[in-house]
This record gives structure tokens, sequence and C-alpha cells, in this order.
């Protein structure tokens, strides 16, 4: 088994609950690490023994760009997408960060971070 880890993903999105958020949007930054068997590509040198990062981004980015209201909610689509996606993996660990949030006070972020499978 191994990990890997895409970290710092950023994106310009429209997610929040407020409608100025809605219109002018905000960044966010994303982290993933996934968990999967990677015995066969330590072992080939091969991208097809592996889960390829750029598609593991490229479905991150595609959630990304469906506006939500709520962190919770875009992450549970990212999971979704990637747990069907990538039927290899056997955990992962999801950490999706607004920054600048509009909370009436200077704050760097607020993050939202889960697992699945959720007991793991």
């Amino acid at each position: 088994m191994g990990k890997i880890t895409l970290e710092g993903m950023e994106f310009f999105a429209y997610h929040g609950c407020f409608k100025e958020e809605q219109l002018i949007g905000t960044r966010f930054i994303v982290d993933l690490t996934v968990e999967t068997d990677t015995n066969a590509a330590e072992l080939s040198d091969h991208l097809h023994d592996t889960l390829n990062y750029v598609a593991l981004y490229h479905a991150v980015k595609t959630e990304m760009e469906q506006k939500s209201h709520l962190l919770e909610h875009i992450s549970r689509r990212i999971i979704d997408s990637i747990c069907n996606q990538f039927p290899g993996i056997t955990c992962l660990e999801l950490k999706v960060s607004k920054l600048n949030p509009p909370v009436g006070g200077k704050m760097k972020q607020v993050s939202y971070t889960t697992q699945w499978p959720e007991n793991h």
C-alpha cells in the first residue's frame, strides 16, 4: 500500500451561502491523500499500474467548478466522484479550504476535512 497526496490544489470558485459569494467567487485550496496498492507500480515503473494524479486532479477540478453552498457538500461530491472513477482507492482524506471567508473579521481560511471510509 502507498499514499498519493495532491497538496495545495488552488481553484477560483463560486461556493458559499451568501449571494455575493456565488457572484464574485473566491479562492479555495484542496488537499487530497488517497491510499491504494502501489506494489505493481513500484516494480514496473509504468503509469498504468498506479493512480494517475493528473486524472485525480481533474476529478477534483470538475467538482470544484459546480457551485455549492457548503464545503461539506463540495467534499461529498469530490469523494463520490473519485471513488466512482478510481475503484482501487482503499481510503482517502480530503481537506477543502476557503480563503478569506466572509466572517466579519480577518481570517486566513476556513477548512473542512473528511475521510472515506468514514470509520477509517
